[in-house]
């Protein structure tokens, strides 16, 4: 018997929940390739805390974490990304302080580790379960246009891409750690290239909220060639 009121379930919750154990991944160690993803996020968008959240029927675990060190998992009733995975759209939060969308115990989760913004967009798989969130967080209120939202977004289908191609990796008991370990070693190698152009792009222009359309665009770009050698190992990311 689930403990998560049904306010927060969407409505194919039992389907997802299906789809999520049959990935594998929802009590998985946190894993450096997904750690990148979360670096790579909190940079290009300037905030102190990025997260890659699995949402379980009653809790939350986070697959990545950056800048919550030790945060390893949360009441789902406590969890933002729980309205994200509800909603099945990105989810924004410009202040916390002055949102009535939360429930009650989120309120005062994020109140008690000092949060204001939070930005979250679905990780959809094939069949389109939402599996989680990943979610950009501040300590102060932000704005978040659009354009920004895209790319989110963008980020989030690449995390779901990984995750289909680790759960493709595994499904072979004989060699799929091995075939997992070298997939996620030749990304990591794009991933952190990415990192370095942005900060590099930081540095060089400073930093600017909402992120400039020109950073985003070029970022975006960038992901979308990923996108072309995430291919190789998923098909469906085409």
């Amino acid at each position: 018997m689930t403990l998560t009121p049904t306010f927060l379930l969407p409505a194919n919750e039992t389907e997802r929940l299906q789809t999520l154990h049959a990935y594998d991944v929802l009590h998985s160690l946190q894993e450096p390739l997904f750690t990148d993803i979360a670096e790579l996020t909190a940079t290009l968008f300037n905030v102190p805390i990025s997260l890659i959240a699995l949402v379980g029927a009653d809790e939350v675990q986070y697959k990545a974490v950056h800048g919550l060190p030790g945060l390893r998992s949360q009441p789902r009733v406590e969890a933002i990304c729980a309205l994200a995975v509800k909603e099945e759209q990105v989810v924004v939060f410009t202040d916390l302080v002055h949102s009535h969308a939360l429930t009650p115990e989120a309120d005062k989760a994020a109140r008690a580790k000092g949060l204001r913004f939070y930005a979250g967009a679905p990780i959809c798989v094939a069949g389109g379960y939402c599996l989680g969130t990943l979610c950009l967080i501040d300590r102060q209120p932000r704005v978040f246009s659009a354009p920004e939202q895209r790319v989110l977004e963008q980020h989030a289908q690449v995390v779901a891409w990984l995750i289909e191609i680790r759960r493709h990796c595994l499904a072979n008991r004989a060699q799929g750690h091995d075939d997992w370990v070298a997939v996620r070693t030749e990304l990591a190698w794009e991933v952190k290239a990415l990192i370095a152009l942005v900060r590099y792009m930081a540095t060089y222009s400073g930093t600017h909220a909402p992120v400039p359309t020109d950073v985003l665009e070029l970022v975006g770009r960038r992901l979308s060639d990923l996108r072309w050698k995430l291919a190789d190992y998923y098909p469906g990311a085409l």
